[in-house]
């Protein structure tokens, strides 16, 4: 039986911010990649359908506390450079739903 979680964060960007928002999602993206237990990260642009979403990304973790570790790593990382993820968003017009989610079953 997995143990896997899913970080499944969810945005909403506008066109004009999409480029500065994405070089961001891409360099933590390259950070979760290096941190233990995390089995895939994915970056998801929309191409199609009405959803107010169009910028989606995936970590699977193995476990809540390989996901609770990297979490710290994150912010001891965005606290050394001064990085503020909310404030950052807002400058930029962009809304999120961030989420955990876990396989279901049935």
């Amino acid at each position: 039986m997995s143990t896997s979680l899913f970080r499944v964060d969810k945005f909403a960007v506008p066109t004009a911010s999409l480029s500065a928002f994405l070089a961001r999602v891409h360099n933590v993206d390259c950070l979760l990649a290096r941190q233990p237990g995390c089995r895939q990260n994915l970056v998801l642009t929309q191409s199609e359908g009405p959803g107010e979403f169009n910028v989606v990304t995936i970590v699977e973790w193995a476990s809540a506390e390989a996901m609770a570790r990297a979490k710290a790593t994150m912010q001891a990382h965005y606290a050394s450079e001064r990085f503020d993820p909310p404030a950052f968003m807002k400058s930029l017009g962009v809304r999120g739903d961030l989420s955990v989610y876990s396989r279901a079953r049935g």
